[in-house]
């Protein structure tokens, strides 16, 4: 089943093109990768689709952009509504929280109880390996543990969607190289459907399917 379609989407920033007639789809629990280099246009992607930007209009005189879950447009839903995740290259973690606060921090506002943020908090922890780090200075962090938290913390409100941008791109190769193959896995267990994009090759066809 088709989750997310993305249909003929354009954008362009001080009349520079940055995507021209954009369209896929993405299968339910499919993890699929954008691959390019730096300025190609793969974030605006993700910002269309989170809703954090508008499409242009197509200049071809055809039907305008459109992202739709499962069959249903989303035009004019704001980016809170969609039940889309995302995860930035700089993790932005909140300095000010410790590690589960920040899990919890999307589960605080959709409302959940403290036992029902408790055990997802806990149950997030443990999915990511790091069992015994709720209380944790997220200043204190390695680049790969707060990679984690970063992960948890998208994951936590259970996204039906989730969009990676360069979540690895500031990590060393060799780090990198072993957090994708848990990334996938992770991913994989919970039948995530997912959307990462990167600029490695390797990163993309080890995750991606």
């Amino acid at each position: 089943m088709i989750a997310l379609s993305v249909q003929n989407l354009w954008k362009s920033f001080d009349k520079k093109p940055a995507l021209r007639g954009v369209s896929f789809d993405i299968q339910q629990g499919e993890i699929v990768a954008l691959l390019g280099p730096s300025g190609c246009g793969k974030s605006t992607i993700l910002s269309l689709v989170a809703g954090l930007l508008p499409p242009d209009a197509s200049p071809l005189g055809e039907q305008a952009g459109n992202v739709a879950w499962q069959g249903q447009s989303l035009t004019g839903m704001p980016p809170h509504q969609r039940g889309f995740g995302l995860m930035f290259q700089d993790y932005a973690l909140f300095p000010h929280l410790n590690v589960q606060e920040n899990i919890a921090f999307g589960l605080r506002l959709a409302g959940e109880s403290k036992t029902q943020i408790r055990s997802r908090v806990d149950e997030m922890l443990q999915l990511v390996g790091l069992e015994g780090f709720g209380a944790r200075d997220v200043n204190t962090l390695s680049g790969g543990e707060a990679q984690r938290v970063a992960l948890a913390r998208s994951l936590a409100p259970q996204p039906r969607f989730l969009m990676l941008d360069e979540p690895l791109g500031a990590l060393d190769r060799a780090l990198r190289q072993r957090l994708v193959v848990d990334l996938r896995h992770i991913l994989r267990q919970l039948h995530q459907t997912a959307l990462y994009v990167t600029h490695d090759q390797e990163e993309a066809f080890t995750l991606a399917d």
